[in-house]
């Protein structure tokens, strides 16, 4: 999952909201650099990704790319589910988008110490309303530029807006299939977690 996935997943809580994206900025062990509420949250972040990369959904929504796009598939899949879920948002959450973002990025403005590459990032996501943003499905085109950027093999992403174009339906459904299922597992380990 992406970025607005693990946000509606995580917690209504600022800390849980931070440690949501932490989770992809903050790499190796947790040993008590971040508050605990924080770390708790980077550890959900990891269990929604465990259960996902291992997910037969996923799986089968992983085998409707090409072989020669498999190796991307996944990080594919994960932003064009956050399309989804930004598209269908009003089926997976009672506060409109606009509201939860808003909430989101001035919880970011606030923290004052942002780990790494989000320190940099935070302040363009929320001018650039990129977690809205999602919700229109040629935006991904510009997301998927800026992942080429960051790989040493950024040809391996070459064509991939086209692909998602022409699996759009599938990947919908799966997406329709899948998210109520990581939903409920979110919202258990969310329940186990609590004092």
């Amino acid at each position: 999952m992406n970025y607005l996935a693990h946000l509606h997943l995580g917690g209504d809580a600022p800390a849980q909201l931070l440690g949501s994206l932490y989770g992809d900025f903050v790499k190796g062990p947790l040993d008590g650099r971040w508050p605990a509420d924080i770390e708790a949250a980077i550890r959900l972040h990891r269990r929604i990704d465990a259960f996902t990369d291992s997910h037969p959904l996923q799986a089968r929504a992983r085998s409707r790319f090409p072989a020669e796009r498999r190796r991307m598939a996944g990080m594919l899949l994960d932003l064009f589910f956050d399309h989804c879920l930004a598209r269908d948002w009003a089926d997976y959450a009672a506060q409109p988008l606009q509201h939860f973002t808003g909430r989101v990025y001035r919880v970011l403005a606030a923290e004052p110490e942002l780990p790494g590459r989000l320190a940099l990032m935070a302040p363009r996501m929320a001018e650039q309303d990129w977690l809205g943003s999602y919700r229109e499905f040629m935006v991904l085109e510009q997301v998927i530029a800026g992942m080429q950027r960051r790989l040493s093999k950024p040809q391996l992403l070459d064509g991939s807006l086209v692909e998602l174009e022409r699996l759009y339906e599938p990947l919908s459904k799966d997406f329709r299939a899948f998210y109520p299922e990581l939903m409920a597992f979110a919202e258990a380990e969310l329940g186990r977690s609590k004092p």
